[in-house]
């Protein structure tokens, strides 16, 4: 499973990529944990805000910071 954490490092992107690592360990699953920074490939996926979760290229969540819980969900 691939885990995209799309920012620019801003205190919510960090949030994100913190939050994910903890579902990620709750739940038990591998998974590479990726943050992407560059406008450029943030923007190829469609994304205008930040932070977002990409899970196996596929965007989930975007502007906002999900819950441990919610971020779970997306996961499964």
């Amino acid at each position: 499973m691939k885990l995209e954490i799309l920012g620019t490092g801003c205190a919510k992107c960090i949030k994100l990529e913190e939050l994910t690592r903890k579902a990620v360990a709750d739940l038990g699953v591998d998974a590479e944990i990726l943050k992407v920074k560059d406008i450029k490939d943030i923007m190829s996926y469609g994304v205008m805000m930040t932070p977002a979760l990409v899970v196996d290229g596929e965007v989930k969540v975007v502007g906002k910071v999900p819950s441990v819980e919610e971020i779970k969900k997306f996961i499964l």
